[in-house]
Order: structure tokens, then C-alpha cells, then sequence
């Protein structure tokens, strides 16, 4: 007899997490998830990752850090510095999305209000009276700054979001303080994140170091993020990483291994 899943009705924020409800009876059971091995290889050796379980998490990619008529490009901050990861992220999204693994777009996206900002992001968002500051306008208006909703909060033209992608936005320089994003991976079923964009000693790495906090497997591409700061700064980061939070590898390692995957598969 065949089972009849017409009136099925599911309750989840994903097929791997989620209840279903059929003639009267509720099923907490979740359905097994086929594993989908991939292996990479960091600077501390080979890596097997479940890309059923695992999520690259693209970092402050947006108009008003990697514009050139945006916020950061207005404070006299270099886009050719904030913009180095856009060629790698072109080539690497694609395929990364093709292979099974999920993206995460984590944007500053302030309210326009600033009430939840504490008077410390205030400062070093302005840093003087006549700064411009979150939620400030540019002498070049594009719209408050970093505001979620606006043009700064945006992806750039040349990163465009999928409709599968997943987006998060934040107010902080950690993506998972005061924020949504912990419970948006748990319920995909996400355990391991793979972090590029910038900047890779703020941003980055506060999100990084949090998840790791939080039990996350951490990977960060080194070659796929970008800083301002002076290039020691960088090193000690991947330095930290390597030695207290996780993994350091590159995306074109990752590319190489999805190739290989692609051909095993």
C-alpha cells in the first residue's frame, strides 16, 4: 500500500529540522540528512567537512565598506583593500553553492533609530563631532549609513545574493551578539563555517572567535579576507586561529577540493 504524504504538513525551519504532522499523529523525528564529504586542505593538514552541515558566512561585503562612493570610501579608507576578496568570492560562491554548501551574507544593518547601539560603536563609528557616524549621511547621500533597508546595507553589484542564500544582519562587530544569526544556524543544522570578507581583525574575527565560543567549527580562508590595518595584524589573526579557534585554509584550496569533489561525485 502506498503511503499517501499528501496530507503531510511539516514544521521547521528546514527539512533536517523539522516535525511533520500526519493523520492525527506529530512525528518529532527529524529526517536523516545524506552525508556530502568534502576534503580540504588547511595550513594545519587535511580537513573532511559535511557540506550538508556547513555554511560559508560571507562577512560585511556591502556597499558601504567596498564602494567607492560609499561610507568607509567618503572616511578615506582604500576599497582597493576592502574590495581584494571580491575576485576569489566570484570565483568560489558558484561553485561552493553548486557543491551543496550553504552562504550566509552577514551585513552591518543598524537600526535607523541606534537605540540598541551603546555609546562605545556610537564613538568609534564617528569618533568627533563632525564625523560621520552610523546612521549618519555622507557629504555623497546614499542614505544613512549601514542602515538595515538602505543602499550601504546592500551587497555590492558584483556579490549579488541567491535566492537560497541566507541573509543576517548586525549591529555589532560579532555577528552572533545580540542577534538572530546562533539560532538561524542551529536550525539549518549548521555546525561548520568557513569565514571570508572583512575586515579579518574586526568583523571576522569577533563572529569567528564567538562561534568557536559557541561550539562552531571554524575555518578561515585567508586569502578570501581583507583588512585596512597593517599586514602583522592579519598574521595574528591567523596565528589565534589556528592555534585557540579552528582551522586556517584558503579558497583556492577550496576551490581545488570542490573540483575534486565535482569528479568523484
Amino acid at each position: 500500500m502506498k503511503n499517501d504524504h499528501s496530507n503531510i504538513t511539516a514544521y521547521g525551519p528546514h527539512p533536517s529540522n523539522a516535525w511533520q504532522q500526519q493523520d492525527g499523529v506529530i512525528s518529532l523525528a527529524r529526517a536523516a540528512v545524506q552525508p556530502n564529504l568534502l576534503t580540504l586542505t588547511s595550513d594545519q593538514g587535511a580537513l573532511e567537512l559535511d557540506l550538508a552541515h556547513s555554511a560559508m558566512i560571507v562577512v560585511d561585503m556591502q556597499n558601504d565598506f567596498c564602494h567607492p562612493e560609499g561610507w568607509f570610501a567618503q572616511k578615506g579608507i582604500s576599497t582597493r583593500i576592502t574590495r581584494r576578496p571580491v575576485p576569489r568570492l566570484r570565483q568560489l560562491l558558484p561553485s561552493w553553492r553548486h557543491a551543496g554548501g550553504r552562504v550566509i551574507w552577514l551585513n552591518w544593518g543598524i537600526r535607523a533609530d541606534r537605540m540598541n547601539l551603546p555609546p562605545i560603536v556610537h564613538f568609534m563609528g564617528k569618533r568627533s563631532a563632525a564625523g560621520i557616524g552610523y546612521g549618519d549621511h555622507s557629504p555623497i547621500d546614499h542614505g544613512p549609513a549601514v542602515v538595515q533597508g538602505q543602499w550601504g546595507a546592500q551587497n555590492i553589484a558584483e556579490l549579488p545574493a541567491e535566492p537560497e542564500d541566507i541573509r543576517v544582519f548586525k549591529h555589532r562587530l560579532s555577528g552572533f551578539w545580540d542577534n538572530e544569526l546562533d539560532a538561524v544556524l542551529r536550525g539549518q543544522g549548521i555546525t561548520t563555517l568557513l569565514f571570508a570578507g572583512i575586515n579579518t581583525d574586526r568583523c571576522v574575527f569577533s563572529t569567528l572567535q564567538d562561534a568557536a565560543f559557541l561550539g562552531y567549527d571554524c575555518i578561515l580562508l585567508r586569502d578570501a579576507c581583507a583588512t585596512p590595518s597593517p599586514a602583522y595584524v592579519s598574521r595574528a589573526i591567523r596565528f589565534l586561529v589556528a592555534q585557540c579557534h579552528g582551522f586556517v585554509a584558503t579558497a583556492a584550496a577550496l576551490n581545488t577540493a570542490i573540483a575534486s569533489h565535482h569528479q568523484e561525485s
